[in-house]
């Protein structure tokens, strides 16, 4: 027999279209908690989180590999900070992120642009595109000195 409460198997559903950080399910749920304490609420996502079905690390992995091949890694950063992704597991995943932001931001620049600026303006709005992305100006800088580069 189930013996699960209507908001854990409200979570489940949840939980079986995408992953969920804690605070995003949190939110989501606390709409249909109302008529729960939040002790209620909390006690839910700690049993989700103990059986597995809840993890942040599943989360951070999601959110790097799909976002990885468009943004750079201040914009992922941010984006699971929002989430509430311990400070920890970001700092864990960053080295990864770091490593591969050069390529990724080549990729990008060439798929978008794919020549040099002609102009300081066309130069202006390649490197605002690229740190609205998320890149940092250091690694702009590397994308169009190595562009720059080739062309000679």
């Amino acid at each position: 027999m189930n013996n699960r409460s209507p908001l854990e198997i409200r979570a489940l559903r949840y939980l079986a279209q995408r992953e969920y950080s804690r605070r995003e399910l949190e939110q989501k749920l606390s709409v249909y908690a109302r008529s729960c304490s939040a002790e209620k609420l909390s006690n839910v996502l700690d049993k989700l989180e103990q059986n597995g079905s809840l993890s942040a690390e599943r989360v951070a992995e999601q959110i790097v590999r799909v976002r990885r091949s468009r943004l750079g890694s201040q914009r992922i950063v941010g984006e699971l900070k929002e989430k509430g992704i311990d400070e920890h597991l970001i700092g864990s995943i960053l080295p990864y992120l770091k490593q591969t932001e050069f390529d990724t931001a080549v990729k990008i620049w060439q798929k978008k642009f794919g020549r040099l600026p002609g102009s300081r303006e066309e130069r202006g709005k390649q490197v605002r595109f690229l740190l609205s992305r998320g890149f940092s100006m250091e690694i702009i800088r590397q994308v169009l000195l190595q562009a720059n580069e080739e062309n000679q």
